[in-house]
Formats: C-alpha cells, sequence, structure tokens
C-alpha cells in the first residue's frame, strides 16, 4: 500500500549544526510529552543502549495510552538529517499504521534553522488508508506541540 505523507516544521534560532545536536539525543519523554487528540505522548523509552547517535541502534517506545513501538535509527547525516524507522507498532494505532519512516532535517534559514520533521506512514490496511487524512490533521497539531518543546531544547542548550 503507497505511503502516506505528513510534515511539520519551525524555525529555531541557532544554526544546524547545534540545533541538529540538540534534538538527536534529547530524551522523547521530554520532546513528545503532550496528547493531542487520539495522540498520545510517550511515557517511556526502554531497550536503548548509550546515547541516541548510530545508525542501527534501536529502542522501544512506550505510549501513555499502554501502546508501543520499535525505533530504529536508520540514518544519521549531521548536521543535516537523522532518519528512522518506527515498527512493532502495539495498541490503538496498530489497525490504522503498519510502520512508519521519521526524518528530521535541519536546514538554514536567516539567522536560524528550519527543523522540519517528516512521517512517511504505511496504513496497516485499506481502511486505515481512508483515515490517514483525519490522523494526519492531528498528527500536524501533535507535531506543532513537539516542535515548539525542540525549540525550548535547541535554546536551553
Amino acid at each position: 500500500m503507497r505511503p502516506y505523507e505528513v510534515s511539520a516544521s519551525r524555525v529555531v534560532p541557532d544554526d544546524p549544526a547545534h540545533a541538529f545536536a540538540a534534538v538527536l539525543p534529547a530524551p522523547l519523554t521530554e520532546l513528545f510529552d503532550r496528547r493531542f487528540g487520539p495522540i498520545p505522548p510517550i511515557r517511556e523509552v526502554t531497550d536503548q543502549d548509550g546515547a541516541w547517535a548510530s545508525a542501527g541502534q534501536t529502542r522501544t517506545i512506550h505510549l501513555a495510552d499502554g501502546g508501543s513501538m520499535r525505533e530504529e535509527l536508520t540514518d544519521v547525516s549531521a548536521p543535516d538529517t537523522f532518519g528512522y524507522r518506527i515498527s512493532g507498532i502495539r495498541g490503538p494505532m496498530r489497525p490504522l499504521v503498519a510502520e512508519a519512516e521519521g526524518r528530521w532535517d535541519f536546514v538554514p534559514e536567516g539567522t536560524g534553522t528550519r527543523v522540519t520533521w517528516t512521517w512517511r506512514l504505511r496504513p496497516a490496511n485499506p481502511a486505515g488508508r481512508l483515515l490517514m487524512p483525519a490522523f494526519a490533521w492531528c498528527w500536524r497539531r501533535y507535531a506543532a506541540l513537539a516542535l515548539e518543546r525542540v525549540g525550548q531544547v535547541v535554546t536551553r542548550r
């Protein structure tokens, strides 16, 4: 089934190298601590060895609604981008999404950096595909909340 792409971005007041270095290892529970609609905050991250920094690393993300997913860091190209794959989705999102590829991009803009977060979602089934526009609407608002936290993490550095 064809992927469905969603994206959101925000300009932060720092250069790409510093923004990248602040975001990649940031605790997910700090960046994704708020719910939007059906998308819950991250409650805990387990099974991670060391700092989140190298392609091939994996961890388990536990959501506040009881769901979980496996994340694998697939690409780290400092200071421009890093990517990951979400699989093993359990919980309320499972009937909707089979897996997702995520990417964070850091591009100079004015005196700061445009940070863009993108998800390429593979729907779990045809019904999931039909629900993607509604899910994307919620995801973009969830992403805006997370990108607000990203701005705080970058400026605190």
